[in-house]
């Protein structure tokens, strides 16, 4: 018998794998999308309402702007949503935890279409009262604190403990592409059509998404028979109490509060693009949109993040760039090139922190609890960037634009810095080690 013939492979076919692999490795994961029917009902209905809040975000900010000229009026959209969702934030966690999560879901959304349709008849109307837009973005506000902790209270049931990380990259994906094609697409419809289309697309996405959570099968959670209900203000302080003495879990939150309080100048990005880059509408879409492609840049390029297990660590040196990048774009002057470019890195680092914080608090949370530390992540995640735009628009109102973006960010990067003094086991603390 004649020697065994080994084919050998070439050495561009070798550099071809090398490349495919290292792709694999770093693209994002869709196995909880393939696995689970309802998560992909979940996630596709989130992708489609998202991109229509998105697009009334911008139209919201550019209304105000409009009316008022105020940097301080535009900043209090922040104050006026923060109230009804502190307080909704609190009180729907003990609902969350205890009731079929997708009757929860539906009937919040029934009420995120009805606060858009104020928003669209008050366009129509043509001259709408600046405090209907509050009452409207308040509104908005407190139901967005109900949606979005039952749907993250949903997803680890939905996928299982061992996929929670690529589940929460994917959510990162489906946000941050929204928040890429709604400022865009927003920018440019209230530009050329005007708010009323806005609105009404906003609207017609709330719909879609209503669709999207029919389908939904029952989403009851895991309650011990053997555990004590709790009712009233003991069942909604229980997450609190629950992240007493956990000071892993509880940095996950504080050093998110300092990243969007500080670091976040979305109130100001009107402004900015009148003053400071001479454009309308379209540049506000732009700005808005740069720090969501950065971050679907991030989050499509996500794969490595199951591979990484000092998350703590991880999380300091996202918010740090974030806190830098954030200060840099307030540097760049009247290039608006250069401007987008480093709000884009500022949304790649932010959506790194995101799928590490979410991934850390999921893990160490248990099913009874879900909703309720769901609904304090939500309350910093979405109330932070509120009292953010009230203290960038303070303080641009009192100094300028372009102090109020660079103090922010630098005051970020002093917030990492002393989080991570006052909690060092956070730099070398692993996935799996007591919270």
């Amino acid at each position: 018998m004649g020697p065994t013939y080994i084919p050998q492979m070439s050495s561009a076919g070798s550099e071809r794998r090398g490349w495919a692999g290292s792709v694999r490795r770093l693209a994002v994961d869709i196995t909880p999308l393939r696995k689970s029917r309802d998560f992909r009902l979940l996630w596709f209905g989130e992708l489609v309402s998202q991109t229509g809040h998105q697009i009334t975000t911008v139209a919201l900010f550019i209304q105000i702007d409009r009316i008022t000229g105020s940097a301080a009026a535009v900043g209090a959209v922040g104050l006026v949503q923060l109230v009804p969702m502190i307080v909704t934030s609190f009180a729907i966690g003990p609902v969350i935890d205890s009731r079929d999560r997708r009757r929860v879901l539906l009937m919040a959304q029934v009420g995120l279409t009805f606060a858009s349709t104020v928003l669209l008849l008050g366009a129509l109307s043509g001259n709408p009262p600046l405090a209907l837009l509050y009452l409207a973005a308040a509104v908005n506000a407190g139901l967005t604190s109900i949606v979005m902790p039952t749907r993250s209270a949903m997803t680890p049931n939905l996928v299982g403990k061992d996929l929670l990380s690529t589940a929460a990259a994917l959510n990162q994906v489906m946000w941050t592409t929204a928040a890429v094609i709604g400022p865009a697409v927003g920018g440019i419809i209230v530009g050329s059509a005007g708010l009323a289309w806005a609105y009404g697309i906003d609207v017609a996405t709330y719909v879609v998404a209503l669709g999207f959570t029919f389908f939904l099968r029952p989403q009851l959670p895991h309650i011990d028979a053997n555990a004590v209900v709790e009712r009233g203000w003991s069942a909604a302080m229980a997450g609190l109490r629950f992240l007493k003495g956990r000071r892993i879990l509880q940095s996950t939150f504080t050093i998110d509060i300092v990243a969007m309080v500080f670091g976040m100048p979305r109130a100001l990005f009107p402004i900015l693009a009148r003053e400071r880059f001479g454009g309308g509408e379209e540049v506000v879409g732009y700005l808005f949109a740069a720090v969501a492609f950065g971050a679907l840049v991030g989050a499509l390029s996500s794969g490595w993040v199951s591979r990484v297990q000092r998350a703590g660590f991880a999380i300091l040196v996202s918010v740090t760039v974030w806190g830098a990048a954030v200060a840099a774009f307030g540097l760049s002057g009247d290039r608006l090139g250069l401007a987008l470019l480093l709000l884009a890195v500022a949304g790649a680092a932010d959506v790194v922190s995101a799928v590490f914080r979410a991934t850390i608090q999921q893990r160490v949370t248990p099913d009874a609890l879900r909703g309720r530390l769901a609904s304090l992540n939500i309350l910093v995640v979405a109330g932070g960037p509120r009292v953010g735009d009230l203290e960038a628009g303070l303080v641009a109102a009192a100094f300028s634009p372009a102090a109020s973006v660079v103090s922010g960010g630098l005051l970020c990067i002093a917030g990492v810095g002393f989080i991570a003094a006052r909690v060092p086991r956070l730099v070398t603390w692993r996935l799996g080690d007591p919270p």
